[in-house]
């Protein structure tokens, strides 16, 4: 089942993905990092940010290592956050931003 993805994954995807990447990287995390995760079975796009933000962070912008992290996640979603750094606040997630992001800004 697709969980769909919130408004601050949407932002990242495409501060890190070049524009013919974003809808693979949508689609990945869309399908295959959501409610299939163990103990996020109903959960909502927002509180699927964590796991789907370190996700991304972990991809630093490469599909493949996307692929990595979500598979990961699929085998301990916990393991991803802690890889990412967001294991020790629960707003960490929130505060994370691409490198880039100010160069898309101007």
């Amino acid at each position: 089942m697709t969980t769909p993805l919130s408004d601050e994954v949407k932002l990242r995807i495409n501060l890190l993905f070049r524009p013919d990447e974003r809808d693979s990287a949508s689609a990945l995390l869309a399908d295959e990092c959501g409610s299939n995760l163990p103990f996020h079975r109903n959960c909502t796009p927002a509180a699927l940010d964590p796991v789907r933000l370190a996700a991304l962070k972990l991809s630093e912008g490469d599909l493949a290592k996307l692929r990595e992290a979500v598979d990961l996640a699929k085998s301990d979603w916990r393991d991803v956050l802690v890889a990412a750094g967001f294991a020790g606040n629960a707003e960490a997630h929130e505060e994370w931003l691409p490198d880039n992001w100010r160069k898309s800004r101007t």
